[in-house]
């Protein structure tokens, strides 16, 4: 399976896996949010809603305009910090964002 395809697909499960929890919002945040220059957007978005927003919009806006995707990407370390024990399907969310990072940091493309 092509690496493209692979990350698709892990945006995906995530999509679902924060749908599943009642984590995925209806409503985006404000337009003043999106203006950020913070990591994640820590000034301006919980760590769910830069997932929802930001990453994952602007991932598959990458993959359908074929163009280069990140290297060294690595956010399930961000999340392990941001995301309390109590958080919904919390386990299970690292878990992907994790395979998500190591398609990423693999040498072998």
């Amino acid at each position: 399976m092509h690496r493209e395809h692979q990350v698709r697909q892990g945006l995906l499960a995530i999509e679902a896996l924060l749908k599943t929890h009642a984590l995925w919002q209806n409503e985006a945040p404000e337009s003043a949010a999106f203006d950020s220059t913070q990591p994640f957007f820590l000034d301006t978005m919980r760590p769910l809603q830069w997932l929802q927003w930001v990453l994952i919009p602007r991932m598959h806006a990458l993959l359908d305009a074929g163009a280069a995707l990140p290297q060294n990407f690595a956010i399930a370390p961000y999340y392990e910090m941001a995301l309390d024990a109590g958080t919904p399907g919390r386990h299970e969310l690292l878990a992907h964002l994790s395979a998500l990072d190591a398609l990423f940091t693999t040498t072998d493309r």
